[in-house]
């Protein structure tokens, strides 16, 4: 027997920093990775803010639909280094509490992997608050921002 490849690495990305890249094809539809890390209330996501205080908006919590939130700085895994685009090739799939990162369409080797962030904040939406979350995924239909 012989150890199953990893369809994924992280590596360098043009995006942001580190970006999960694509090692062999794989098809649509096909569930790549899950979403892990410590599972924790939204009352200690927001007293943890910021993971890094050089990089405030920039965290790995993935936020649950009962509320709760993965923080993935936690014993998270590779999926916490997955970029957003607007244009994403992924797309996450909750599961019983369960987040798993699913290929869209067809992902070639090579290509980096992606979903939209969506993010939705609690202030009133501005060019300020857009500027923050600015989005550097370089796509033709880029909304220059990860907000919803």
């Amino acid at each position: 027997m012989h150890k199953c490849e990893s369809p994924i690495e992280v590596l360098s990305s043009r995006v942001h920093g580190k970006g999960v890249f694509a090692t062999r094809h794989m098809a649509a539809g096909e569930t790549v990775i899950e979403y892990v890390g410590e599972i924790i209330s939204m009352a200690e996501a927001l007293a943890r803010h910021p993971h890094d205080a050089r990089e405030p908006n920039h965290t790995f919590y993935f936020q649950l639909a009962d509320g709760r939130v993965i923080d993935a700085l936690h014993g998270g895994n590779d999926s916490r280094w997955i970029n957003h685009s607007c244009r994403p090739n992924c797309v996450p799939d909750e599961s019983k509490g369960r987040i798993f990162i699913k290929t869209r369409r067809p992902v070639f080797r090579g290509e980096e992997l992606s979903f939209d962030y969506d993010l939705v904040s609690d202030e009133p939406l501005s060019d300020a608050l857009r500027a923050r979350y600015a989005c550097r995924c370089g796509s033709s239909k880029c909304r220059g921002t990860m907000l919803a």
